[in-house]
């Protein structure tokens, strides 16, 4: 292969998910295509880098300064739902079953690589919690990590007299909010138990 199409195929390895085989089929696959289809997927991902921010409240992805969830006065104000990253507020949203607000950790706490709670939105999730929130549902990867920062919120937030809750049953142990399906995830949200 020419050294150019070996460059986008090491790049495209980089991404998540995309191993060699993937990342030569999606190469050929841009080879191949129309200018305009090329030129359409280039702007779409400086559009992503230039535009797309985190939320000023809750850290989910918006291009302005507030996301539509926090501007949204319909939703119930009073209960925040923590998820480790903003892609993990998609399925909640499929299962209609949740109508608060959301708080984004950018990540969980991970000690091996390096990523400690001064890492995390922490310290805005807790301001935010003592402006009148009665419920945090706690909405971690059901992993190590995510039960490490889940137990780390819990004893942040019950001080501050609040309801901690857990998605409950129906998400097996070591599983990621992202690949639940929509009925599993709202079985989870309705039968939420309170953390101890």
């Amino acid at each position: 292969m020419t050294e150019s199409f070996n460059r986008l195929v090491s790049e495209l390895e980089t991404l998540p998910g995309i191993g060699p085989k993937l990342a030569v089929r999606i190469a050929y696959y841009i080879f191949k295509s129309p200018n305009e289809t090329v030129t359409k997927l280039v702007r779409a991902i400086n559009d992503v880098k230039e535009k797309v921010k985190p939320c000023s409240i809750c850290f989910n992805l918006t291009e302005e300064e507030i996301c539509d969830i926090c501007k949204d006065m319909r939703r119930d104000r009073s209960v925040i739902c923590v998820v480790e990253e903003p892609k993990d507020i998609i399925p909640i949203e499929n299962t209609h079953s949740y109508n608060g607000l959301y708080h984004v950790l950018m990540g969980a706490i991970a000690p091996l690589s390096g990523i400690g709670p001064k890492d995390l939105t922490i310290d805005a999730l807790l301001e935010r919690v003592k402006k009148g929130v009665k419920e945090v549902i706690i909405a971690t990867d059901l992993n190590v990590e995510g039960e490490t920062t889940a137990i780390y919120l819990g004893k942040l937030l019950k001080p501050l007299g609040v309801r901690v809750t857990r998605l409950a049953q129906g998400l097996p142990t070591g599983s990621e909010i992202e690949y639940a399906d929509e009925f599993t995830l709202k079985e989870a949200i309705l039968w939420r138990k309170e953390m101890k």
